[in-house]
Order: C-alpha cells, then structure tokens, then sequence
C-alpha cells in the first residue's frame, strides 16, 4: 500500500482493486477476464459517480483511465484472434 492509498475512500480502492485485477488479467492474457473486468470497472464508476462518492478530480483520473483501458482492449479477444495454423 503506497502513501496515496491512505488518502484514498473505499470506492476508490474499490476502482483500483478492479484495475489492478485487470492488468493482472491482461499480462496473464486473459482476454476474456479482462474485458468482464473492464465492463465491471465501468459499472462500479458510473454508480460512484451518479451516487457523488468520487471527488471531481478523482472522477475524471478514472474517466480517463477508462477511455485508455476502452482503447487498449478495443479487440483484445480470443473471438477475434486467428488459430496459427491456418492460412491468412
């Protein structure tokens, strides 16, 4: 636990520890969980943000974080990825 995590409420490290399950899914790549762990990070922001626990600048840390895991992850699936041994 790092010196910002003292500062931080429990929704906070609530979206963190989803986060970090993330990343721990994506360097392990599983695709799969790191797409259920993205649609729950949103989730869980956007019920934060319309219940008012997240300060402003907190809010949009997160936001843009989002918008950054939502571009990473854009086609980041088994669906779409291509058995090596077939022909392009």
């Amino acid at each position: 636990m790092g010196l910002t995590d003292l500062f931080k409420n429990k929704y906070e490290k609530k979206l963190d520890g989803i986060l970090e399950e993330m990343q721990m899914n994506m360097s392990n790549n599983y695709k799969d969980n790191a797409q259920k762990n993205l649609e729950e990070f949103e989730s869980a922001l956007n019920r934060f943000i319309e219940a008012g626990h997240l300060k402003e600048k907190s809010r949009k840390n997160y936001e843009d974080m989002l918008t950054s895991f939502k571009e990473r992850l854009k086609g980041y699936s088994h669906k779409d990825q291509k058995p090596y041994w077939t022909k392009d």
